[in-house]
């Protein structure tokens, strides 16, 4: 795969940002901080964030973020340079950074003090103080653009009695996390002592299964400092976007530890690389170290383990969990993992379709996506692509092959980086064009787990249509984003833009012409002065004094309440509204086969049965009963059964059941 040098990764990165700022019309840091978070949220290394500057004599914050269970409190800051690569981020540097970070957190009620309620600044204030009286670990997070030279981070501290850990996202790092194709970066396990363990090499190259016994309390742990990266491939955890506390699990913790071996159907790992401890014999017997961890079932296990560790206060001690772990070369994660998910999940059968369908849309939604060029916004002026980056970095990668400068520079003018979206986009845009800005805000990760959800549930048919109409849905929604701006919606205003944008589609009935708004690569005006009527409004609902506003706007009840403000649709707006909502196709090929599939597994003798008794008993409708008599006749002759007539017949047989008839009746 080619790879941008880090030089021009920089370069890149740089000029994308400062394009987007400019698109946002907002702060070079600011973006840089938000778009960082966004890379960072979709890998799992943080949730929850909210993007908010402030500054003053020894102190420096732009924005704070926690963990679900809000035991773990984040702050961030930045270190943007417009001339990266000359610019470096030194020791000191980064040592400044991080106490200013800290200072924040020392003197946040005072400053808060300082600031009206509405302003940002009072609200992050507020926010993080409220935060630090639940957490129980604090994390201070810097970001750059800049290659750092220290060679060590800041030795971890505390504050206040809880433990402070400093994570630095320089240049270096983030272009490997941008440029490795993985998810994230691998996690790395040590075990001392090592664990015992029996190991078996399978027949397959580079595949072998080994079985071992972990320390409830070293589960915990792991999972205190990964959170659901650990749980990345797991595949309830990716739907569910994090996995959740079981309550029989936690009472067998709480009440009988030592049965919890016995109890628990343990745990299902993979990892790319281990390092062994062997016998004279050659054989292993014990794992020291473990490379790209990964639980791709146990994940209620693990979160309740962690719950009872760290909220209940128990140390774990004598509890033991089974593992199943599996070493394979990272190259075959993707392809064998789900089938080891599936095969091993046992508590809630988790489909084929889980598996499959929701990697078939995105797939096909990049190769459509990729066809299309977008008609030019003036009168013979260049087309240009939407890119749609399905993995993480491949728009820098599709950059990297063109090495040329002209080459490159074609690239950019035909596909603008201002017109890439990633799934998380297209998760907000979609989500927020049906009604749930709930959904929206409440993160990319929980998010996308929820639209990936309703895709697998109405699997629409992606074809050109469809992919011209969701990126319309995005250029609506990005519109709506810089009206939010105007209105000062501040460190809110992404959900002030998922909220007001859900309003107006729920309002006009989804009749917004999506077709028009790609033919023009914008939306009209009229659709412009209604959002910025609608936003005030919006954001009297969203943003109230008293309320948290983050969680506020995560609730369905928020949402209830923007739905009933006041509002009619002006009339501009509503001369140019469709005469019926925007429809889009729902594939329903798999359902058809699946309905297919039950049909035959009705015999052929069963249906004339059914057709007999039919005619004897009167039960059925004449056009009931010839319906089983022609799938009757069909499946004799092999005949074709459309997917109407199996619909029908399934209704047919259910109602014959229902009406007493039995193939096995005397």
């Amino acid at each position: 795969m080619a790879e941008l040098p880090l030089a021009d990764y920089a370069r890149t990165l740089t000029g994308d940002i400062q394009t987007l700022a400019e698109a946002e019309d907002g702060s070079i840091p600011k973006t840089f901080t938000r778009w960082v978070l966004e890379q960072l949220e979709e890998s799992g290394f943080v949730s929850n964030m909210t993007v908010a500057y402030h500054s003053g004599h020894g102190v420096m914050v732009y924005g704070f973020g926690y963990s679900d269970d809000r035991s773990v409190l984040d702050l961030y800051t930045t270190d943007f340079s417009l001339d990266p690569m000359a610019d470096r981020l030194t020791k000191a540097d980064v040592t400044r950074h991080f106490r200013r970070l800290l200072a924040f957190l020392q003197k946040a009620s005072s400053i808060r003090g300082n600031f009206d309620q509405p302003t940002e600044v009072h609200q992050l204030c507020e926010g993080v103080e409220k935060l630090l009286a639940n957490a129980s670990k604090v994390r201070l997070f810097l970001f750059s653009n800049c290659e750092s030279t220290a060679r060590t981070q800041p030795e971890p501290t505390d504050f206040q009695g809880l433990p402070v850990e400093h994570h630095l996202w320089d240049l270096a790092r983030l272009y490997r996390h941008q440029t490795s194709g993985a998810a994230s970066e691998p996690i790395v396990v040590e075990f001392d002592p090592p664990i015992s363990c029996l190991s078996v090499q399978s027949i397959e190259p580079n595949l072998s299964v080994t079985l071992a016994v972990v320390p409830g309390r070293h589960l915990a742990e792991l999972y205190e400092e990964h959170r659901t990266r650990l749980l990345e491939l797991n595949v309830r955890a990716f739907l569910q976007a994090r996995s959740t506390v079981n309550r029989g699990i936690r009472l067998t913790l709480l009440n009988e530890p030592g049965r919890f071996l016995a109890y628990n159907n343990g745990i299902t790992a993979t990892a790319t690389d281990a390092e062994f401890v062997e016998d004279a014999e050659g054989r292993r017997v014990g794992i020291r170290r473990l490379t790209g961890l990964q639980i791709v079932n146990g994940g209620q296990t693990t979160a309740t383990l962690h719950h009872v560790f760290k909220r209940d206060k128990r140390d774990l001690a004598g509890v033991s969990v089974q593992m199943k772990l599996t070493l394979m070369s990272s190259d075959d994660l993707m392809k064998i993992v789900p089938s080891i998910s599936r095969y091993s999940n046992t508590q809630n059968k988790v489909t084929l379709v889980d598996l499959s369908a929701n990697d078939k849309f995105h797939v096909e939604f990049e190769r459509i996506s990729r066809t299309l060029w977008a008609p030019p916004t003036t009168a013979g002026g260049p087309q240009t692509r939407w890119f749609y980056e399905r993995a993480r970095g491949s728009y820098a990668v599709e950059e990297a092959k063109h090495t040329a400068v002209a080459a490159r520079r074609k690239f950019k003018a035909e596909t603008p980086a201002a017109q890439r979206f990633a799934k998380s986009d297209l998760a907000k845009f979609v989500n927020a064009w049906n009604g749930l800005p709930h959904l929206v805000s409440r993160g990319a990760q929980k998010n996308f787990a929820a639209f990936q959800d309703n895709v697998k549930k109405q699997p629409p048919v992606i074809d050109a249509d469809y992919c011209r109409r969701t990126i319309a849905m995005g250029i609506l929604f990005k519109a709506i984003d810089r009206v939010a701006k105007v209105h000062d919606a501040g460190s809110h205003k992404a959900l002030i833009t998922a909220y007001t944008t859900a309003r107006l589609c729920e309002e006009t009935g989804r009749r917004i012409d999506l077709d028009r708004i790609w033919r023009e690569q914008k939306v009209s005006d009229a659709v412009v002065q209604a959002a910025h009527d609608l936003c005030p409004l919006v954001m009297d609902i969203v943003i109230q004094d008293g309320k948290h506003v983050t969680e506020w706007a995560k609730s369905s009840k928020c949402w209830e309440e923007v739905s009933c403000i006041p509002w009619t649709i002006p009339d501009e707006l509503a001369e140019e509204l469709l005469a019926r909502p925007v429809e889009f196709a729902v594939d329903t090929r798999e359902e058809e086969e699946e309905q297919l599939s039950r049909l035959k597994q009705i015999e052929l003798s069963e249906w004339e049965m059914l057709a007999d008794w039919a005619r004897e008993t009167r039960a059925l409708e004449l056009a009931e009963q010839q319906i089983a008599t022609m799938i009757a006749a069909k499946l004799a002759t092999n005949g074709t059964i459309t997917a109407a007539q199996v619909r029908k017949a399934l209704e047919v047989y259910d109602r014959a059941i229902e009406e007493g008839f039995s193939a096995f009746a005397p």
